[in-house]
């Protein structure tokens, strides 16, 4: 993480995501724009939350670990959208891992001035509201999602997913490296299985994986058969 240095570009983000006026006036000299490199750990699961973030600019993934050490995809999540609402409200420990899947741009503001500048502000907590209950019907359609859909359509969805760049579907070691194994948990399902659907997805001409990395050939393919993705 970086703190990066330009009131300019944070005022600049600021209006052209008209969030300028969520904000006590006496709360926008305390919010500083952070910068995190794609694979970043934005929060961990289970340590102390002190910040409130606002993502401007990137793509975010979200998922949550076991006790046993498996991960589970809760969401990827790209402008606008807030990290740590829940927690600064309930005053707790970060609830999930957030990880930067491309370059990432962050508005960020400690916990200690929203509460002496936010506790009360309408816009603020109209705002926080919404994110919140969106928040909540979005993980209650994700959890039917991953109950209902097969491993195809979560596989499809995920591979949309992680190539963040519309432009950029080449999901190299240096960009969005594919761990099989990583993968498999994310989507919930066995390291096997997940083998097998990615060799008919290879038959299929939907993608090619050669030397520990996977090729999309085929978007629009994927985006049928995913129908609509299912982790954003």
């Amino acid at each position: 993480m970086k703190e990066m240095k330009d009131r300019e570009q944070l005022i600049q983000y600021l209006q052209a995501h008209q969030i300028e006026s969520i904000f006590h006036e006496q709360l926008i000299p305390h919010l500083s724009l952070y910068s995190f490199d794609q694979g970043e750990l934005i929060c961990s699961q289970g340590e102390p939350a002190q910040y409130l973030y606002v993502l401007v600019k990137g793509k975010i993934k979200i998922y949550t670990t076991s006790a046993e050490g498996k991960t589970l995809i809760l969401s990827f999540k790209t402008p606008l959208e807030v990290i740590g609402d829940i927690e600064y409200i309930q005053g707790i420990h970060n609830l999930n891992t957030v990880e930067a899947v491309s370059s990432v741009c962050m508005i960020g503001v400690h916990h200690r001035w929203l509460k002496k500048y936010g506790r009360d502000y309408a816009p603020l907590l109209q705002f926080l509201l919404e994110i919140i209950t969106k928040k909540f019907c979005m993980k209650s359609n994700s959890l039917s999602f991953n109950l209902m859909y097969p491993v195809e359509v979560r596989l499809a969805s995920y591979l949309l997913s992680v190539s963040f760049d519309e432009s950029d579907s080449l999901m190299k070691g240096q960009r969005s490296p594919v761990s099989l194994v990583d993968a498999a948990n994310l989507i919930g399902t066995s390291y096997r299985h997940l083998n097998r659907v990615i060799q008919q997805f290879c038959k299929e001409g939907l993608i090619e994986r050669n030397k520990g990395f996977i090729l999309v050939k085929d978007r629009e393919g994927l985006a049928a058969l995913a129908s609509h993705n299912i982790y954003e």
